[in-house]
């Protein structure tokens, strides 16, 4: 695992032009329970080019970095504060988590780092398209490794072995510092944070593989004493339906 205190500021807003979110604002968090905040990380270029990602490193696209931005102002309209944040071993994410803590002017809140984080490995899918997937190993099979709970792919990993590396990280880490007090980011990845939120939601594998995660959207957990979420509020609209499919990209 890594730490490192602070965040050195990767993006200047001038660069992507003028962006105004139209907010109302609510109760300070101090109001709140214990304050657990999930984000994914902004569009990446190669989610932008529809490859199957996982533990390659590809940057954020211009998309990506406003993305960015708009979590951080959602969450600052919010009155919402972080005491520590948590991210993978992953450019796509660190740059989003950068962003958001550099616009909430919290640049200097300890930061932890781990590949128990990280998004789901897909092996041998890896910098691959959907329909060159397809040719490879049938339209069907590529089905099943991508919406089954547990069969990976080739050299990769499912989504149970994603959980199995998160939730123990979460429970030995994550959660002692909500028990503590602490009001706690994590940017990371669709199927990492799909493990988190299948356990704290109580979820099935076939509910949370049927639930789409938008990039840069936060969503707001207040949990109670057991760790059980009390509520949830999503600062930003969820994912279309109609959007393609996130975890293959």
């Amino acid at each position: 695992m890594g730490t490192r205190q602070g965040s050195r500021a990767l993006f200047h807003v001038g660069c992507v032009g003028a962006l105004i979110v139209e907010v109302r604002p609510i109760a300070p968090s101090d109001q709140l329970g214990q304050t657990l905040v999930l984000v994914r990380h902004g569009e990446s270029e190669w989610n932008r080019r529809n490859l199957f990602t996982g533990w390659c490193n590809p940057d954020l696209t211009e998309k990506g970095l406003i993305e960015a931005l708009v979590a951080a102002r959602s969450l600052r309209a919010k009155g919402i504060s972080f005491d520590v944040a948590y991210t993978s071993r992953l450019k796509r994410a660190q740059r989003t988590l950068d962003i958001i803590l550099s616009e909430l002017g919290q640049t200097k809140i300890p930061i932890h780092f781990d590949e128990a984080l990280n998004e789901r490995h897909y092996g041998d899918l890896c910098g691959l398209n959907k329909d060159e997937a397809k040719e490879r190993w049938g339209e069907e099979q590529v089905r099943i490794w991508r919406r089954s709970y547990d069969i990976p792919p080739p050299g990769g990993e499912s989504l149970k072995d994603t959980e199995d590396r998160v939730m123990p990280y979460y429970r030995s880490h994550i959660w002692p510092d909500l028990q503590a007090g602490k009001k706690v980011l994590v940017v990371a990845h669709g199927n990492s944070l799909r493990a988190l939120i299948m356990n704290l939601e109580n979820l099935t594998g076939e509910e949370i593989l049927s639930r789409e995660l938008a990039t840069g959207a936060p969503i707001v957990y207040s949990l109670g004493a057991d760790g059980v979420p009390v509520g949830r509020s999503d600062l930003l609209p969820t994912r279309s339906p109609d959007a393609p499919p996130e975890d293959h990209v």
